[in-house]
């Protein structure tokens, strides 16, 4: 059997390639990209974008232990629909991913039932305490791609210097989450304006700042490779901006959620507007969008983080951190980066599939003769109003509910199986 994608435009980032042409699918392989393409099959793509399967390399799947919240399963299904063929799990879990029998489970998992391409990362101390390093080489063998405490930052600067250089010596990537937790105080939305008139603790720029800069520093001290997450203020960017300058051996990501609202929208969307960082001001929003367009962020990564709508269904304060991300990214980036002109479509692709993969070093996020046919078919121009209820994912907690919003995914193609294309 056969599959032809036709009709489309296609952005292909690694070859720099933006324009009209049809792809071949046999044997989950590409096996060929030119124009009058025949096979068994037929995916008319006409009026739409065809470019490398999106690339996300910060999802929380959950599992194991809150299973409620998402599965493995569940999780990528609503990856597929939001357009992703490959995602990386954080291993904030119960029990927490820090050996290489919970990295084996998290890939049996996806085996059983992820249509798409599931990479664990895995714990860089003990049950993300913060003390004893994990066996990182035995979890790298084990297929883990990346090591972090996310959730939590590492508290001791003499811990992390050889979380560092263990994570250098294996070839591993450190994922920084960058918090210093003696700032936090109970805050619950950025510290600001905003927050002193809703009554509500608030957490300091300076609390992810600082980590920012002492675990870049720590980087350099050890040698390693530091990617910073889930970058969201002004000052973040420019740490990141100067370590880049200096050649360091730096990565960093941002959410679509920072470039698309600030803490004010915790008034009307409550609790499932706070995420860690947390919103921030309209100067950090520009600054986010900035670094988008000048290279210093890297990539766009989700942190899709599922939670209950009993947990969320709180006063601020008390809910959880964290909102949904995999299936209304695609259409952020275009409405509030790309129809803007704050970016072009095809800067929006890099970012998405080919960035990411590289700041990972994943064999993905090319589309290329003789390579795995991970392929997302989206419409660029497609209106659509995002409706929690009709999401993939278990779970509703979402700030965008209601929002309409432009860029549609219309189908998913992982491995040369389409797995997932719009009604």
């Amino acid at each position: 059997m056969s599959l032809v994608i036709t009709g489309g435009h296609f952005i292909e980032p690694a070859s720099g390639v933006s324009a009209p042409r049809d792809i071949l699918v046999e044997d989950g392989k590409v096996a060929a990209i030119g124009e009058g393409l025949r096979g068994s099959e037929r995916l008319d793509a006409s009026g739409c974008v065809v470019c490398p399967g999106l690339v996300d390399i910060h999802v929380h799947f959950r599992e194991p232990g809150f299973e409620a919240k998402e599965t493995v399963a569940t999780g990528s299904q609503a990856a597929a629909r939001g357009g992703f063929t490959s995602v990386v799990t954080m291993p904030n879990t119960n029990p927490a991913i820090d050996h290489a029998g919970m990295v084996e489970f998290v890939a049996r998992q996806a085996r059983e039932g992820a249509p798409i391409r599931v990479w664990p990362s895995a714990c860089a101390t003990r049950e993300r305490a913060g003390r004893d390093l994990t066996e990182m080489s035995e979890l790298k063998r084990a297929g883990a791609v990346a090591v972090t405490d996310d959730g939590s930052d590492i508290e001791s600067s003499w811990v992390l210097r050889k979380v560092l250089e263990y994570a250098a010596m294996c070839g591993l990537p450190y994922l920084a989450h960058c918090e210093d937790a003696s700032l936090m105080e109970g805050g619950a939305i950025n510290e600001g304006y905003t927050s002193t008139r809703l009554g509500l603790p608030g957490l300091p720029k300076a609390m992810e700042e600082i980590r920012i800069d002492r675990n870049i520093r720590l980087g350099v001290l050890a040698g390693a490779h530091v990617h910073i997450q889930h970058v969201s203020s002004a000052e973040g960017v420019a740490i990141c901006r100067r370590a880049k300058a200096a050649g360091l051996n730096v990565t960093c990501e941002t959410a679509p959620h920072y470039w698309s609202l600030t803490d004010e929208a915790v008034e009307t969307a409550g609790s499932n507007a706070k995420m860690n960082p947390p919103l921030r001001e309209a100067a950090d929003m520009e600054a986010v969008k900035e670094g988008l367009r000048d290279g210093t962020i890297d990539c766009i990564a989700t942190d899709h983080a599922p939670h209950t709508v009993t947990e969320k269904d709180v006063e601020v304060q008390l809910a959880p951190f964290g909102i949904l991300g995999l299936e209304t990214c695609l259409a952020l980036t275009i409405t509030n980066l790309v129809e803007p002109g704050v970016i072009s479509l095809e800067r929006a692709v890099d970012l998405l599939t080919l960035q990411p993969a590289r700041v990972l070093g994943l064999p993905v996020g090319r589309l290329e003769e003789g390579g795995p046919a991970d392929i997302t078919v989206f419409d660029a121009g497609a209106e659509w109003m995002v409706d929690p209820s009709a999401f993939a994912s278990k779970s509703r907690n979402t700030p965008f509910a209601g929002q309409t919003l432009r860029g549609l995914t219309r189908a998913t193609v992982c491995g040369g199986q389409v797995v997932y294309r719009a009604e």
